[in-house]
């Protein structure tokens, strides 16, 4: 066997291929197009595996495992954004000299990214229209809207620093949006005021939230700047859609005592 290189650690070879525009002759922008989205879904994949961890910290009562967790996701978002200054870089008219050759390929049908907000407690069965049974992964994204999100084990980790949760959010309907609830914020306060160290998770949890709402504003003006009111590739809603979900915390009971502190 072949001592383990750079190369075949990273998969090198195989991964440099998979970058195939289909404009012919093939447009010069379409590799960015092509490469950006490819480290999106890298970056996608990264956060899933995350929050996957995030949701054992908090069900385990790990303070500082979330912290360092939530450190690395705000980090992950600020490189988002940053993807979308090269993206950017890329004129209106340059997209449209390959746009046609997406055909039905619609960044709305981005299973990993409809995981993210599924994890994160925004469930939205408009979503749900957009992605084909027959979607690689669209069984990943169904099992999803089912599972536990990382509010429902936030609020176990409140149980372990003493927060009383009410019995109705512990026995929702988890297929369904996590919403505010003024219990829980009640508790939140009480955790900020007597627990330091926790207010620093806290903090953590709303600079990821406003990296995420920063990250959709950033993306809506990039997909104004690029296609202004058409439709999107595929059919799809395109900036309507988009900002459903413009402005809408992840975590509202964070927000929603700003005031009172």
């Amino acid at each position: 066997m072949p001592p383990l290189t750079y190369a075949n650690y990273l998969d090198l070879e195989k991964l440099l291929t998979l970058q195939r525009p289909r404009s012919t002759p093939p447009e010069h922008d379409e590799m960015l197009f092509i490469i950006i989205h490819q480290t999106y879904e890298l970056w996608f994949k990264q956060l899933l595996h995350e929050f996957e961890k995030i949701n054992r910290d908090f069900s385990g009562g790990d303070l500082f495992g979330a912290i360092h967790s939530f450190k690395r996701v705000r980090t992950i978002m600020k490189v988002l954004v940053a993807q979308i200054d090269i993206l950017e870089t890329m004129t209106p008219s340059s997209f449209s000299s390959f746009r046609d050759r997406l055909e039905t390929a619609s960044g709305f049908q981005s299973i990993q990214f409809r995981e993210v907000e599924f994890m994160l407690g925004y469930k939205r069965e408009s979503t749900l229209r957009y992605v084909k049974p027959d979607f690689p992964g669209a069984d990943r994204l169904q099992k999803r809207l089912g599972e536990r999100t990382v509010i429902d084990h936030f609020y176990d980790f409140l149980e372990t620093r003493g927060a009383k949760i009410p019995a109705e959010l512990k026995s929702r309907d988890l297929t369904q949006a996590n919403q505010p609830d003024e219990q829980v914020q009640k508790e939140i306060l009480k955790l900020y005021k007597s627990s330091p160290e926790v207010s620093i998770l806290f903090e953590l949890m709303t600079d990821f939230d406003e990296g995420l709402q920063e990250w959709r504003y950033r993306h809506i003006k990039l997909v104004e700047r690029t296609i202004g009111a058409k439709k999107g590739t595929g059919g799809s809603p395109g900036v309507p859609f988009l900002k459903e979900s413009l402005f809408r915390p992840i975590f509202p009971d964070l927000w929603a005592i700003r005031h009172e502190m």
